[in-house]
């Protein structure tokens, strides 16, 4: 956090209001440094992870100028445009918006798939202030012309490099060739590979360039946690630790589909309300799964990447990689669904033989060692061992695992292996189905 506060970054009082009523007391990094410039008009390029407070960074300063410019809208047209990869961040980002803006009288609406076509005809048939997009079905609706785009004065594209990812550059590229060359346009991303470089280049004019170096953010609030354990005691281990009354609000990531809705399966049979979301999920199944988890009514929610970034889900206690990812970005991303807004937070990964090489590549990025916690067996069966043993404990470089390690005990493993199939389905099948891997 900064000393600074949002009435010197000069917001108008609707906006302070808005942001008091939402306990906001200070800006964040990312805040404070680019919300002056967007005032100014510049065009910004904000280099940043997830949790930074990004989505304010942009809407504040949007609202207020557009709150400046009372223009009488035309049909079918925004004043401003906000392209987003996934349509939970755009469904996040538009809720920011209304929130933000709530004294002032201005428009938005949601442009995405998995929406009825018609609904999002008749909600930007009058004009509005704001468009939330995806790509695609932006260019379905400008193709239609049922979006018209020639009077858009502000340009936003949030999580760039999740665009690159996600194969939407192309429609990126389209859009811009569309949109009015005089504009003011904001770029965030959290890397920056060549490929977003270069359309920085052509969509950007002399740009603020801001950077919130990833690894502050990362180890600033969260307690990092790695537990050592073999890939078949990954679900006893998952289930001790959920055993646990402090694990109230969790995220548990796995790199596949398929793994994501085994672990939900065995937590639902265990007993723990437990949501699941990943890419095969309709828009309304995933909507319901995160209401499920910001009311309550679910405790845990398992998913793959497509929630690792953008999503704000208030009062995660615990954020748990039942897989480590495949590249180190990705841990940053994931581990930051907690400690947001202030807040402090936990993150817990399970690392197995197989990930000691995912698990010295996160921590070359970071450049610290995450704290290391042997894995016992007894965290499945035993809450109070669970409890007790999960407490830091630093030391070097595992060991491999096998008959020379001290974390490896033939008999009381196989004991404890027979423990477990009594308390916790076997990782091997879910109802007889083989457990392989497969693309997320």
């Amino acid at each position: 956090m900064t000393s600074a506060t949002f009435e010197a970054l000069g917001l108008i009082k609707p906006l302070l209001l808005a942001l008091a009523a939402e306990n906001y007391q200070k800006p964040t990094p990312i805040q404070e440094k680019a919300i002056p410039p967007l005032l100014q008009g510049r065009d910004v390029l904000g280099l940043a992870q997830t949790g930074t407070g990004k989505t304010a960074a942009f809407a504040l300063p949007l609202l207020q100028i557009l709150a400046g410019r009372p223009e009488a809208l035309k049909p079918r047209t925004a004043r401003a445009l906000i392209l987003v990869p996934t349509r939970e961040l755009g469904v996040q980002i538009t809720e920011s918006i209304k929130t933000y803006g709530r004294r002032l009288r201005l428009t938005s609406a949601i442009i995405m798939g998995g929406v009825s076509f018609g609904q999002q005809v008749k909600a930007v048939g009058r004009g509005v202030d704001f468009i939330v997009a995806t790509p695609g079905r932006l260019l379905d609706h400008v193709s239609q012309r049922t979006v018209d785009l020639s009077q858009t004065s502000f340009f936003v594209i949030d999580e760039a490099d999740r665009m690159l990812d996600m194969g939407f550059i192309r429609d990126v590229r389209k859009l811009q060739t569309i949109l009015p060359r005089a504009k003011q346009s904001i770029m965030f991303s959290a890397t920056m590979p060549k490929e977003i470089a270069a359309l920085a280049s052509e969509i950007l004019k002399d740009p603020v360039r801001i950077v919130i170096p990833a690894k502050t953010v990362a180890v600033e609030r969260i307690d990092q946690r790695v537990h050592h354990v073999a890939a078949g005691n990954k679900p006893s281990m998952l289930a001790g630790l959920l055993d646990q009354p402090e694990f109230d609000r969790v995220i548990v990531f796995t790199r596949t589909k398929r793994t994501a809705n085994r672990v939900a399966e065995r937590l639902l049979q265990t007993g723990i309300p437990t949501e699941s979301i990943h890419g095969n999920k309709t828009q309304a199944a995933r909507q319901k799964a995160l209401e499920n988890l910001r009311n309550g009514k679910a405790r845990v929610l398992v998913a793959t990447d497509i929630l690792s970034r953008g999503i704000d889900v208030d009062s995660i206690s615990h954020v748990i990689n039942y897989e480590l990812p495949n590249a180190p970005e990705d841990y940053v991303h994931r581990i930051g669904r907690t400690a947001r807004a202030g807040s402090d937070g936990v993150a817990i990964s399970f690392c197995d033989a197989s990930e000691r090489s995912n698990l010295r590549d996160i921590e070359r990025f970071l450049g610290r060692t995450l704290t290391h916690v042997n894995g016992h067996e007894a965290y499945a069966n035993d809450p109070a061992a669970a409890k007790a043993s999960s407490k830091p404990k630093r030391f070097g470089r595992p060991a491999a695992e096998g008959k020379g390690s001290p974390r490896y005990d033939p008999a009381s493993e196989k004991a404890a292996q027979g423990k477990r199939r009594r308390r916790f389905p076997s990782d091997r099948t879910v109802n007889g189905t083989p457990g392989r891997v497969t693309a997320a």
